[in-house]
């Protein structure tokens, strides 16, 4: 496998492109075959998948050079088929390396993230207060729909170069401000590489409850700061984990380990349509893109993908079913947060959960809070909480 820059022949060594020629059969993009007009051998187009790619190699016997795009495993097809077939790879520039070089900026710092046959959901938390930031773009995530995107979560510190058509004649290099992005026109061929040039929001873990968006004028359907600090620390969660948060109300749980779980996922199911809004402004503010869905656990829990953490703040009288269902999903080594506020909801979630196969850890909080008092200071008690942590025992299956 041989990568090639934009410019063709221009890009490769002499050794490599005689490989090409001396070759009897030559794969890849219609772009990357239409620099060999004059190879004699058999050309192959490489589309549709790689499934078929992989089953031509394992059973071909002549001479085969594949050509990839730049450094073919920078986001590439080479680490793919290099584990399906037996293949050497001589990597060209990636177009990181060449978009960094145009920008005269080092690149070991950056933080790599493609948007390229992928969904934009979950890049704000991934990305939210990271100094240089390389994005793969494609046609339908554009560097226009990446700014919109951006500009929605209001991470208006960065600035954009974009770089198009790098190594190509049609080359073209330019900064712009994301109100600029959105409304410039951009070659399919680009790569965006964001640079912060102001400061970001710092949100640490245990954010203010007065921070979030609350029901008005009823507020409190929250769990509270320093709850979610316990539950949240009771769930183990890693930078990876897919989480869920049943009954999320304002988001406060699952927006707090998106930003934990930057590279993972977070599912969070609400039955209020009305809390489903509030929870979506709270996302926006504290930059954190997750699946949010409207309904009433356990219904739609099957859209989500099993999960290594599952927090519990609200059932609806429907705790069983919902738990049957967690117990029955959760990932080896996962563990299930409950929080409870009486002692008939702590004495059944233990019994199911014990009946499951799963391991228990109670801890109950009581937490007050100083306020003032004239010039002298009293502590008002919050509600006393269970929370019930549970890992599923050695050798149980539920």
């Amino acid at each position: 496998m041989i990568g090639i820059g934009d410019n063709g022949k221009d890009s490769l060594f002499p050794l490599y492109e005689q490989w090409i020629y001396e070759s009897e059969v030559l794969i890849g993009g219609e772009r990357q075959l239409s620099f060999f007009p004059d190879y004699q051998g058999e050309k192959v187009i490489l589309k549709g998948g790689l499934q078929p790619i992989v089953e031509r190699l394992q059973h071909e016997t002549r001479s085969t050079v594949i050509l990839a795009s730049g450094d073919p495993l920078f986001y590439g097809i080479g680490s793919y088929l290099a584990g399906k077939a037996d293949i050497e790879i001589y990597p060209y520039l990636s177009s990181l390396q060449l978009a960094f070089a145009k920008m005269k900026e080092s690149w070991q710092d950056a933080y790599f993230v493609s948007i390229h046959g992928r969904s934009m959901q979950g890049l704000a938390q991934r990305i939210d207060g990271k100094k240089k930031i390389a994005v793969l773009t494609d046609a339908e995530n554009s560097p226009n729909k990446l700014a919109e995107y951006l500009l929605s979560f209001g991470m208006n510190e960065y600035e954009a170069f974009v770089a198009e058509n790098l190594g190509g004649a049609e080359e073209r290099c330019r900064w712009f401000s994301l109100e600029e992005m959105v409304k410039a026109e951009f070659s399919p061929l680009n790569i965006v590489i964001l640079k912060k040039v102001s400061k970001s929001p710092v949100w640490p873990i245990g954010i203010e409850d007065d921070e979030f968006v609350q029901r008005k004028p009823e507020k409190g359907l929250i769990t509270k700061k320093e709850i979610r600090v316990l539950s949240l620390s009771a769930l183990h969660l890693k930078e990876d984990s897919v989480v869920w948060d049943i009954g999320t109300c304002t988001g406060s749980v699952a927006i707090e380990a998106a930003r934990m779980a930057r590279e993972g996922k977070v599912y969070a199911i609400e039955k209020n349509e009305h809390d489903i809004e509030i929870c979506r402004k709270n996302m926006r503010k504290f930059r954190t893109d997750f699946t949010l869905v409207h309904g009433k656990a356990p219904e739609r829990l099957d859209e989500f993908p099993d999960p290594d953490a599952v927090f519990i703040g609200g059932t609806s009288s429907e705790l069983e079913s919902i738990v049957q269902v967690c117990c029955a999903r959760l990932k080896k080594n996962g563990r299930i947060v409950i929080n409870a506020i009486t002692i008939e909801t702590l004495s059944k979630a233990v019994e199911i959960l014990e009946k499951n196969g799963f391991r228990t850890h109670i801890v109950l909080a009581q937490i007050s809070r100083s306020k003032p008092i004239l010039q002298l200071t009293r502590f008002a008690a919050l509600n006393p909480i269970y929370i019930i942590s549970a890992e599923r025992k050695e050798n149980a299956e539920c």
